[in-house]
């Protein structure tokens, strides 16, 4: 589904992919927050249309591009009894310290938000490692 935002003029470009963090307190009074703040913090998109429409931007200091966006998977691992393509899955930061485990950063890491929703749309066959014994899968979840 495609979905509209602002972005800066030099992000502006079909392709380029970036993380929504949410809006910054300046926006509270921006004319085009309804516009703008419309994603869901924490999840990555991609721009996939520039539109010919700029409008001025406190944020940026300087006029912001009106883009299409949509979102990207992102890799994660998950219990193996939750691993059900079409599901809907609230994705939480495992609290784990064992930074040499290959799927540390997609299962525990600070790029999680410490608690989304996500569709799970694939799901690996084989069991994902755990270095603290988790029965995991690895999935993309957009």
């Amino acid at each position: 589904m495609t979905e509209i935002t602002l972005l800066a003029k030099r992000e502006a470009t079909p392709g380029f992919q970036f993380t929504y963090m949410g809006g910054a307190p300046v926006c509270r009074t921006c004319p085009y927050r309804h516009a703008c703040l419309t994603l869901d913090a924490g999840r990555r998109y991609r721009v996939t249309k520039v539109r010919p429409v700029e409008h001025p931007c406190a944020l940026q200091e300087s006029s912001a591009s009106v883009v299409e966006v949509e979102a990207i998977p992102r890799a994660a691992v998950i219990d193996s009894r939750s691993a059900i393509v079409g599901s809907q899955i609230d994705l939480t930061r495992t609290d784990c310290h064992r930074i040499d485990c290959p799927n540390w950063q997609i299962c525990a890491g600070p790029s999680l938000a410490p608690k989304q929703r996500f569709r799970i749309e694939k799901v690996d066959a084989e069991a994902a490692e755990c270095r603290i014994g988790r029965s995991l899968r690895r999935a993309e979840l957009l």
